[in-house]
């Protein structure tokens, strides 16, 4: 179990803060607005209301004891830098900034931030991707060229194994899991025999994966 600070109760943080406590975790989340912190109440273990930027409230909460700490105030882009310096200087493990430009990013990274996400931008192009293929069902980006895919098992691979199909050497991806019946199989025997009500997780360039669908 790690401990989590939130800095934000809007829609980003509310449903970070609500799925790191489904997975387990401690979440103490701050926010300088009183009515969403309000409207928070219930559903998040701790909830405290307070200026981030202020040094002596952020001492106050003992940010190093935090394994994480995520700002997801989007709107203003120099609160998000002033919280993102003033948690490195207090000596916190690991933040996670939120940003809506690149310059932002590069900005923050510089100053403090170990991982920066663009929340909106990130979600429309997984479902830029999911719904603007047929036979793509679900996608998770690990690096600009480099994602996993969930696909539908290609009409070529239907009743074959991957010895057969060589699909490592001859489609230059690989296979990391199956699903069936909403079950995932991970890592399949290089004998598995692939059938037409099962999906296939691939992981490859998006240029493997059209080559493949």
């Amino acid at each position: 179990m790690k401990s989590i600070l939130i800095i934000g109760l809007g829609r980003f943080g509310r449903h970070m803060a609500h799925k790191f406590m489904e997975n387990g975790h401690e979440v103490m989340a701050v926010d300088f607005k009183e009515g969403r912190a309000d409207d928070a109440v219930g559903e998040i273990q701790q909830i405290l209301i307070g200026d981030a930027t202020e040094e002596r409230f952020m001492e106050s909460l003992g940010v190093r004891n935090f394994d994480l700490a995520v700002i997801a105030i989007g709107e203003n882009f120099q609160t998000v830098l002033e919280i993102t310096v003033l948690l490195k200087d207090l000596g916190c493990k690991y933040i996670v900034a939120r940003a809506t430009r690149d310059v932002h990013k590069k900005l923050l990274l510089r100053n403090g931030a170990d991982y920066v996400v663009y929340a909106e931008r990130e979600v429309a192009e997984r479902l830029a991707i999911k719904f603007g293929a047929d036979n793509i069902f679900d996608y998770v980006e690990l690096t600009p060229e480099i994602g996993i895919y969930e696909i539908a098992v290609p009409k070529k691979w239907m009743g074959k194994s991957m010895v057969e199909l060589s699909i490592r050497t001859k489609y230059h991806v690989s296979v990391m899991a199956t699903k069936k019946q909403g079950k995932i199989f991970p890592l399949p025997h290089p004998n598995h025999v692939f059938e037409e009500d099962e999906s296939v997780m691939v992981m490859g360039t998006m240029d493997d994966i059209r080559n493949i669908t």
